[in-house]
């Protein structure tokens, strides 16, 4: 009788835990960020001269020719390489931060950066702030309730196709808006832009990604690109050109160890296109060399920042 009592005072006390537990608020269990397979298909608003809301499908949208048969149209594509995530409002639940670009037809690329929170089953876009015309972004992140964007655009005196400011910008959300806050901190675009940060290939060009390994690198100082190049050290002087984002790299000294496939091969290409790179700038928080190839035909190689190695 003894035994049955304890079972059933044990049976009862799980109840009341179980009660307990699905009685905690949501706040316990915070909301995730949107993903970016969900923001390929969501809506956004604030996109000028364009009707609201306008919901992607795979990443884009595209409206109707201006007139019946006619080949220019809107088009507004997400940007697959950049998605930041962090608590704007101070809620405890991450909104995410996107890139959004509004081509009208011609060569404007208009560029915005969306906030979206995931609200009960779906997705809000909770604010739309416009960047400009072709504007690079170099870094975009989320710290202290802040949206911090550090980006390349068009100066006082640049043409649209060729930016030379770099801005660091500061937005608060607050009732559904992107609010700007200053100083904005500006200089020109020169090669001191790549000081500081190690580089690594992603991509030999847009659209065809660079092996993992082996891995190749770029660093940047006092006159001098540097790195390993897929299976030896390397090092080329670089100069600025006239316009700002122009360069000129020189042959590449290197270390002579032998090398073997696949290794031979990409350190090959890599040193054949960094001799002939003609312009740097940035995609979506990479880092972007475009080069002339001896068939005419151009390569833009993408280089992703290298993170930080954590400490044993």
């Amino acid at each position: 009788m003894k035994l049955l009592l304890n079972c059933k005072a044990l049976a009862a006390t799980l109840a009341l835990a179980c009660v307990a537990c699905a009685a905690l608020p949501d706040v316990d269990r915070p909301l995730t960020a949107p993903t970016l397979t969900e923001l390929k298909s969501a809506s956004f608003s604030g996109l000028g001269g364009l009707p609201a809301p306008v919901r992607l499908q795979d990443g884009s949208w595209r409206g109707a020719p201006a007139e019946a048969g006619a080949a220019s149209r809107d088009v507004v594509m997400l940007d697959n390489s950049l998605r930041v995530s962090g608590d704007l409002d101070a809620d405890g639940q991450d909104e995410a931060v996107v890139l959004l670009t509004h081509s009208p037809g011609g060569t404007a690329a208009w560029s915005y950066l969306a906030v979206v929170k995931r609200v009960g089953d779906g997705l809000r876009n909770l604010a739309t702030v416009a960047l400009g015309d072709r504007v690079q972004i170099r870094t975009a992140r989320i710290e202290g309730g802040k949206l911090l964007a550090s980006v390349v655009r068009a100066g006082p005196n640049d043409a649209a196709c060729c930016p030379g400011e770099i801005a660091d910008l500061t937005w608060t959300l607050a009732d559904n808006r992107l609010k700007a806050h200053g100083p904005v901190t500006t200089q020109r675009l020169s090669l001191d832009a790549l000081a500081g940060t190690a580089w690594v290939l992603r991509a030999w060009d847009i659209g065809e990604p660079a092996p993992a390994q082996p891995v190749v690198t770029l660093s940047y100082a006092a006159g001098r690109v540097m790195g390993h190049s897929g299976c030896n050290r390397y090092t080329a002087g670089v100069t600025a050109g006239s316009a700002p984002g122009e360069l000129r790299v020189g042959l590449a000294a290197s270390t002579r160890m032998a090398c073997p496939e696949p290794e031979s091969s990409v350190e090959t290409r890599f040193l054949e296109n960094l001799h002939a790179a003609r312009r740097f700038g940035f995609r979506s928080g990479w880092l972007a060399i475009s080069t002339s190839g001896s068939n005419g035909a151009d390569t833009t190689m993408l280089f992703e920042a290298a993170k930080p190695s954590t400490p044993p």
